[in-house]
């Protein structure tokens, strides 16, 4: 079907955002509060930059910071320049997409998939909740722990099971070579701070 207008790139879960400046993370997923578009992503991406961007040549800009916690919390949220951008899906990165319809709290033993610009998508399982990590800046509690690997990008990106949110990557130890624990914000508690949803 052809489509009338000038078609805009949308962005979905776990593709990869530019920070103004310098650095790349991953968008966890895309949010909305009436028809005012949002993404939430981890804080220690939102501390970096007010100002997004799709593209490492900082051309093409998503949106601008309106929320940011870390330490303590690891998420922040950045309202969409262009609310015709927001995909409410998640990248599975074999040309496919997720539909997320709704947000949960995760559980132990539970399998989850992650979504993240350097490591694609990577599976499997939840160890506990409500950990506690001290990450150079700070410790941040509340935290799920899973052996899904993850590295350097993939922050901010998308855990999810099934069409199911659950939280946006924070950090952790080893890679996806020789496989690792990664930590993840809980996506509740960002949704209630900044009264929004999934879509």
């Amino acid at each position: 079907e052809a489509e009338a207008g000038v078609l805009s790139t949308r962005i979905s879960g776990g593709q990869a955002i530019y920070a103004g400046g310098g650095g790349r993370c991953s968008l966890g997923f895309n949010v909305r509060s009436g028809s005012t578009y949002y993404f939430v992503t981890a804080g220690h991406c939102t501390n970096i930059s007010a100002s997004w961007y799709s593209n490492s040549g900082q051309t093409s800009l998503i949106g601008t910071r309106t929320g940011t916690s870390f330490p303590g919390n690891d998420y922040g949220i950045v309202r969409h320049s262009n609310s015709a951008n927001a995909a409410g899906n998640v990248s599975l990165y074999n040309g496919s997409f997720r539909d997320i319809t709704g947000s949960g709290n995760a559980s132990v033993g539970q399998s989850v998939q992650r979504s993240g610009s350097t490591t694609g998508l990577r599976s499997g399982s939840v160890n506990a909740t409500n950990a506690t990590v001290n990450y150079a800046e700070g410790s941040v509690s509340g935290l799920i722990r899973t052996n899904v690997c993850a590295e350097p990008g993939d922050s901010g990106g998308s855990l999810f099971a099934g069409g199911t949110a659950l939280g946006m990557t924070s950090g952790g130890s080893g890679n996806c070579r020789t496989g690792g624990t990664t930590y993840f914000q809980p996506v509740t508690e960002a949704l209630s701070r900044y009264g929004v949803s999934v879509f």
